[in-house]
């Protein structure tokens, strides 16, 4: 994804937007915090206690054990304070984030070609509208090919973003053979010499088999024209459906070569935790997060800023 060079303020309007997006995820691990601790040691039970509020926030039980531990080999003073724990967590959140945080950067190929897969409504066809009106606005050329063919909304969907960005957008009759579209997606791409080919994709992962056997194909016959491509396969993962995400990560991968996962919707989730738990137990790359509708509401991940708001820490 694109770096910003974006001033304090810019920085800082995200920040804010971030926060309030992961307002459900913060309230729910601050107040459990500031419950259990008020004025209290840091012991056994306490230690047990928080581990439990980990994992109800959609940390998982990897990472709950592990900050917990991390948190009883630390000194404190006097009696552990709700800020404190906070701000330990947030530290220790970060490091294991930092070696996922990995901007999208559509450079080395052109066209380079990003292959966005995920279930239907996990927000693939917004996330690629996103990223096409930022990169054009840094100058780039940007082509989109709609290759969810059987549902029409998703088309309709890509077509209006397309307009926003003001790039073509490539689509084929409904039911047509979405690997053809693929193919000449990349034919034209090549002939109008686009920085960046994206293409969505179905994500009818009820009827595995069949998506399996479609990705399949449409890799296949990409590769015909670049055998180098796609150069980014993103999973889209919906924010508000926890550790579910997990199964998602797990399935697709056994249908692509995942490279990396974007995640949306955290602004309706109560479960932004589970972002540090596919980081703790899967290391995919973390390209971005999505927080909201516009434009300018997905932005690269940032480790820190992630575990800031997650823990409700003021920057």
């Amino acid at each position: 994804m694109i770096q910003y060079k974006s001033s304090n303020s810019s920085s800082k309007g995200w920040f804010t937007r971030l926060r309030t997006g992961l307002s459900k995820s913060s309230k729910l691990l601050i107040d459990g915090i500031g419950e259990l601790f008020t004025k209290r040691k840091l012991d056994e039970a306490s230690l047990k206690e928080l581990e439990e509020l980990l994992i109800t926030a959609d940390l998982g039980v990897e990472t709950a054990v592990k900050l917990t531990a991390s948190l009883a080999c630390k000194k404190f003073k006097n009696d552990v304070t709700s800020a404190e724990i906070r701000i330990a967590f947030a530290d220790d959140i970060v490091e294991i984030l930092d070696p996922v945080a990995q901007p999208l950067r559509p450079f080395g190929h052109k066209p380079f070609v990003i292959l966005a897969v995920g279930v239907n409504g996990s927000g693939k066809t917004t996330t690629l509208g996103k990223l096409a009106c930022q990169w054009t606005s840094e100058g780039m050329s940007v082509m989109l090919a709609a290759c969810d063919t059987f549902r029409a909304a998703a088309v309709d969907q890509l077509k209006i973003w397309g307009e926003r960005a003001q790039v073509p957008v490539l689509a084929k009759p409904y039911g047509s053979d979405a690997a053809a579209l693929a193919f000449d997606a990349l034919a034209k791409a090549k002939a109008a010499a686009s920085d960046v080919l994206m293409i969505d994709t179905a994500g009818r992962l009820q009827n595995k088999n069949q998506l399996m056997e479609e990705l399949a194909k449409l890799i296949r016959v990409i590769k015909k024209q670049d055998d180098t491509a796609p150069h980014a396969t993103v999973l889209v993962l919906d924010g508000t459906v926890g550790q579910n995400a997990h199964a998602q990560v797990k399935a697709f991968r056994e249908m692509v070569n995942v490279t990396g996962l974007i995640i949306t919707k955290l602004d309706g989730s109560s479960r932004g935790g589970v972002v540090v738990s596919l980081a703790q137990s899967i290391g995919l790359p973390m390209h971005a997060v999505g927080v909201g509708e516009g434009e300018d509401d997905l932005r690269s991940f940032d480790a820190r800023l992630f575990a800031n708001s997650l823990m409700g820490i003021s920057e």
